[in-house]
């Protein structure tokens, strides 16, 4: 009989050293949401260099796990994501993802077509009547400005506006943000064909000139100085991204550009994924706010894509026949780059298949990046100081 007692005691004991006991209903309630996530990245495809460190980020978030994400106590230091995290909080991550962003993109289509600044402008709209929706529905000014920028459809920018304006929100924010730009082939194609005919939607544009290297120095220079002038909040984002591009134009840091373009992005891309999903605790995730941030979230975006389109739609009224903008790259003024050029070229040949409207779509896809960190650094201007 003391034999048996002892070999139960063992069992308590080996139990004692599991953490079966401490899984609740709420985290495996989240383990859905995340095998969704995973479902989407890998099965879908749908932004998987985002989605995966995300997902699994919020996986460890939800487990019952020590030294990962504990505060340093006396001697005793911090877990891993205490410290990697602080590149979320002191605001390190998304200013070298637009390092990443600015070396891989070519900012000629912009440059060559300057009109389409205004498509970017006018995606805009989609932030602050999000702004104005998230107040009308009990969100504070600042909650609220960080929710809106989700329209803007620029992970990093939502990461950064969030930490300065609603650290609390941080984790609903980032995952709406991304979620949302990796549904961009789902949800912009249903709205770009209910606002444009058949015939705008085969309009051809006319070539764009070749913009030479000095022209591309000279725009990221002015860019950077005009931008931070009007608005210094926004210095980190636009800085950064003028530099990586900068590094592109210049032909004379190849190793430089490629290692912004390569092992820079990728990196931190780990970092921040994994830093925004270890912040999806149940806790945090499973209220009626993140629902509401959820669904201000493709309110934002469509609101966005529909104010692109119907801007190129305007511009066209002043344009003359031969000038005539095809209203398809107006989607395209949300910051998804390249995504939302690409479903732009999509759409396009799915009307012509003769069509190819990819590089006119960048110019509104560049300027929506500038813009929404622009209208990010209005935000933290107005409130954070």
């Amino acid at each position: 009989m003391e034999g048996t007692t002892t070999e139960v005691s063992k069992l308590e004991q080996l139990w004692n050293l599991t953490a079966f006991s401490d899984v609740t209903w709420q985290m495996m309630v989240m383990w859905a949401i995340i095998a969704l996530l995973f479902y989407l990245a890998v099965y879908k495809k749908f932004e998987p260099l985002l989605l995966i460190p995300i997902a699994f980020g919020a996986l460890l978030a939800n487990l019952p796990t020590e030294g990962l994400v504990n505060v340093p106590l006396g001697e005793h230091g911090g877990g891993l994501y205490y410290y990697i995290s602080k590149g979320v909080e002191l605001e390190i991550f998304p200013p070298l993802i637009f390092l990443g962003v600015g070396a891989l993109t070519d900012f000629g289509p912009l440059i060559a077509n300057p009109r389409t600044l205004l498509l970017g402008a006018a995606a805009q709209f989609g932030v602050f009547a999000t702004f104005l929706g998230a107040t009308a529905i009990g969100f504070t000014a600042m909650e609220a400005g960080a929710i809106g920028i989700i329209g803007g459809a620029d992970g990093p920018t939502s990461i950064f506006l969030a930490n300065k304006l609603a650290p609390h929100l941080l984790a609903p924010i980032a995952v709406a943000a991304y979620s949302y730009m990796a549904l961009v082939p789902m949800i912009q194609p249903p709205i770009m064909r209910a606002l444009t005919t058949e015939a705008e939607r085969k309009i051809r544009m006319k070539s764009l000139r070749q913009v030479s290297r000095l022209e591309k120095l000279i725009f990221c220079c002015m860019v950077t100085i005009v931008v931070i002038l009007l608005v210094p909040a926004a210095a980190a984002l636009i800085g950064m991204l003028m530099l990586g591009n900068f590094l592109r134009e210049s032909l004379e840091t190849e190793r430089l550009t490629k290692a912004a373009q390569n092992e820079l992005i990728n990196i931190v891309t780990i970092f921040l994924g994994t830093s925004v999903g270890i912040t999806m605790t149940a806790e945090r995730f499973l209220n009626i706010d993140t629902m509401k941030i959820l669904a201000l979230g493709i309110v934002a975006f469509s609101i966005a894509t529909s104010c692109g389109i119907l801007m190129a739609k305007a511009m066209n009224w002043f344009s003359g026949e031969k000038n005539k903008i095809n209203p398809l790259i107006g989607s395209a003024g949300v910051s998804a780059v390249p995504m939302a050029a690409r479903v732009s070229q999509v759409e396009g040949q799915r009307a012509d298949p003769g069509n190819f409207l990819l590089m006119h779509a960048m110019g509104p896809n560049v300027a929506g990046v500038i813009g929404t960190a622009v209208v990010a650094g209005y935000f933290i201007a107005w409130y954070a100081n």
